[in-house]
């Protein structure tokens, strides 16, 4: 019992999981003090008021925290828009560029391999070296699966 849970808790993707929410812990922090610190003061600087948690209204005794909620939204926005830009587009430009270069090189298929790899310049020849290795790596060191219950 004690070896299947062990198993479980090592494998790969629970291991990375775990890293991952450490890591966007601390990123989540780190984007917390930029907007309290920096961005908030900046803004602030425009509109006039020292600090979004001071923006506040009343309606029959309960308080709205308006600018609370506005340092939430400007967390939030900051951390989409890092997360789109330095994740997503490279690993969708990657994605695509693995794309079009398979593609190329099936296409050519008809006419040989090697006339097909001749046709690819330096970096393209290296990009799919690379793509190749990754999918060789992942072939010889598969997740571990869990029995179904």
């Amino acid at each position: 019992m004690m070896s299947g849970f062990r198993q479980f808790i090592l494998r790969g993707n629970v291991v990375d999981m775990a890293v991952g929410v450490v890591v966007g812990g601390a990123f989540a922090a780190v984007v917390a003090a930029l907007t309290k610190d920096l961005l908030t003061p900046l803004i602030a600087a425009l509109v006039g008021k020292p600090d979004f948690s001071a923006i506040k209204f009343t309606v029959h005794g309960s308080v709205f925290a308006l600018g609370d909620f506005l340092n939430a939204l400007v967390s939030f926005l900051l951390i989409a828009a890092v997360i789109y830009f330095f994740v997503v587009l490279p690993i969708n430009a990657l994605t695509t560029e693995g794309s079009k270069l398979m593609s190329e090189v099936l296409a050519g298929h008809a006419r040989g391999i090697e006339d097909s790899l001749s046709s690819l310049d330096d970096s393209e020849k290296e990009t799919l070296r690379n793509l190749l290795r990754k999918l060789s790596q992942a072939k010889a060191n598969p997740a571990p699966q869990t029995p179904r219950a």
